[in-house]
């Protein structure tokens, strides 16, 4: 890895590289494999993967358009790491388009007659028809990576064009106020279309908010994990700051929260009713060896994080951020394991397809990820945010006296 003393830009070293491909061969390799001798094993696991991938790409377009939307100055010098993070969605869409080959084992609604005995009024017939979910598909992935290249795009050209600044900047202002209706719509497609479909005879409205929040917390661990693994090796040293650090411990912490909310609402709501119809969804999750992942889920994703990031130091604490971080990277994919995999197994399942396969999509997460943040300045060149803000540091700075043939001046 190297860095320069002004445009600091990344390089990922060789053997992290060569060990990442070897993890994507091996589990494609083994993907290639299961689809043929174990669909009702593989699919899944593609389906867990593949949108835990895509969900974090597109988190990380929606942490750049809050930031631009809510006016946050303090996350303008880190914006590069959401940014790479971005680049990860042409890659994660065709892994998710490939499910549609595995619709017969995700979804029973493929199977004639699944819905049959539903009441007309539900709509899920007329819903749940391979066209429309695979059409429906194709726009959530293309609306995200167009973004992602719009956001992407915009932001390079300002590095090179500082004459444009302030109007680039402007523009992607405009693209995060337009984007974000969009992300609503679509990740709400995406979460009832890939997700709560698989098991079609249950529904919540809640659903979609928490696949949201999960999401976004997601895409706030992943963003602090890269800053402060950027900081302490030297690249962002200067130009991340422990408030910025504190900001993001806030973050994590403050949406870590609202997702435990959203999931005891939906989860109390659910067993206060205690409607037929409704219950299946818990009832297959809290028996048996379920149990034990459900019971873990909110301590790895709210309890933990919640009492470590409690203070202010601990918030500001590198070690402790990169460790929630990690800890909260975990936690998003248990929950979705937890949304996903009881609807088509009857037992949980971790061995030789289910390692191989996540580690796999993780290493391409991270080839994708280095490569796109080597591709410019790590801290964003004619930004108008930063040059104020530096012009503020020398306004502040005590004058300095000097001597100059004899003259003091």
């Amino acid at each position: 890895m190297r860095i320069t003393s002004t445009t600091p830009t990344f390089t990922a070293s060789a053997p992290f590289r060569l060990f990442a491909m070897s993890l994507v061969a091996m589990g494609a390799a083994v993907a290639v494999y299961g689809v043929n001798a174990a669909p009702e094993r593989t699919w899944p696991n593609l389906l867990l993967d593949g949108f835990y991938v895509a969900s974090l790409g597109v988190s990380a377009i929606f942490f750049l358009a809050t930031q631009r939307v809510t006016g946050a100055r303090w996350s303008a010098s880190l914006r590069r790491v959401p940014e790479a993070f971005t680049s990860v969605l042409p890659f994660a869409a065709p892994l998710i388009l490939i499910l549609f080959f595995g619709r017969h084992v995700l979804y029973s609604w493929t199977h004639p007659g699944e819905l049959a005995h539903e009441p007309a009024i539900a709509g899920k017939v007329q819903y749940l028809q391979v066209p429309g979910v695979f059409g429906r598909m194709i726009f959530v992935l293309a609306a995200w990576i167009f973004f992602a290249w719009l956001f992407r795009r915009t932001s390079r050209r300002q590095d090179e064009n500082p004459e444009l600044s302030l109007a680039l900047h402007q523009k992607l202002t405009n693209y995060a106020v337009i984007f974000v209706p969009v992300f609503a719509l679509t990740l709400t497609l995406a979460a009832f279309d890939w997700i709560l479909s698989t098991d079609p005879h249950w529904f919540s409205t809640m659903y979609a908010v928490l696949v949201f929040a999960g999401t976004f917390v997601q895409g706030i661990a992943a963003v602090t994990l890269a800053v402060v693994i950027l900081r302490e090796r030297g690249f962002l040293r200067e130009s991340v700051s422990d408030h910025q650090l504190h900001d993001l411990g806030k973050m994590m912490f403050a949406f870590s929260t609202f997702w435990a909310y959203i999931w005891v609402c939906q989860y109390l709501l659910i067993w206060y009713g205690n409607i037929p119809e409704e219950v299946t969804h818990f009832v297959s999750r809290t028996n048996g060896p379920w149990l034990y992942f459900f019971a873990v889920n909110p301590i790895v994703n709210w309890v933990i994080p919640f009492l470590v990031l409690l203070s202010v130091r601990s918030k500001c604490t590198p070690r402790t951020l990169k460790s929630i971080a990690i800890l909260l990277l975990c936690g998003h994919w248990l929950d979705l394991y937890l949304l996903i995999m009881p609807s088509v197994w009857s037992a949980p399942k971790f061995g030789l397809f289910e390692v191989p396969i996540a580690a796999g999509y993780l290493a391409l997460l991270y080839l994708v990820f280095v490569r796109s943040l080597g591709q410019a300045a790590l801290v964003p060149l004619n930004d108008p945010i930063l040059a104020y803000e530096k012009l503020q540091v020398i306004a502040h700075q005590p004058p300095i006296r000097r001597k100059l043939r004899g003259v003091e001046q």
